[in-house]
Order: C-alpha cells, then sequence, then structure tokens
C-alpha cells in the first residue's frame, strides 16, 4: 500500500476500452508524516476521491484488476481507500 495525496485528475480523448467511466487520479507519494516524498503516479479511482484528499492507493496490477473484476484491463495502481488520519 503507498499512502498519498490527490494532486489532480487525467482526461484523455483516447483510451483503452476497459477504461472508460473510469476517474483518473493523479496521487503524490506520501512519507507517514504527510510530507510529499518527490514521487507521484497515476491511478484508477475506486473510493470516490477527490483533489486534496489523503488515500490508500494499491500498487500491484493483479489486485487492482481484481478490485474492478477485469483481468484484462491495463491498470496497475488503484485508489482504494480515503484516510481520515494517521496516528504515528
Amino acid at each position: 500500500m503507498i499512502y498519498g495525496r490527490v494532486r489532480g485528475t487525467v482526461v484523455s480523448t483516447i483510451q483503452h476500452p476497459g477504461l472508460k467511466g473510469l476517474k483518473l487520479l493523479v496521487v503524490d507519494k506520501l512519507d507517514p508524516h504527510g510530507k510529499r516524498t518527490g514521487a507521484s503516479l497515476i491511478a484508477v479511482d475506486a473510493a470516490q476521491a477527490g483533489v486534496g484528499d489523503h488515500v490508500l492507493v494499491l500498487d500491484e496490477g493483479t489486485g487492482a484488476r481484481q478490485i474492478l473484476g477485469n483481468p484484462s484491463l491495463p491498470i496497475r495502481s488503484i485508489v482504494v481507500g480515503i484516510v481520515d488520519e494517521v496516528r504515528l
């Protein structure tokens, strides 16, 4: 799992047919204290997250495809949860 913050969305006029209707998010990776690590990724949104939300991202293609129920989708990362609070 990756802890991150949604920075924005991705809009594409041409896409794989299996991605139709799915929202793509740009997610900045965060350390456990909420500071940016400098890395980011694009993930399919399965949690109805929005810009500014802190999220959990599953970055493993097979698991992401299982969540969406389609083993042939060309995806690797999926937002699976919105984080309310982190306690260390």
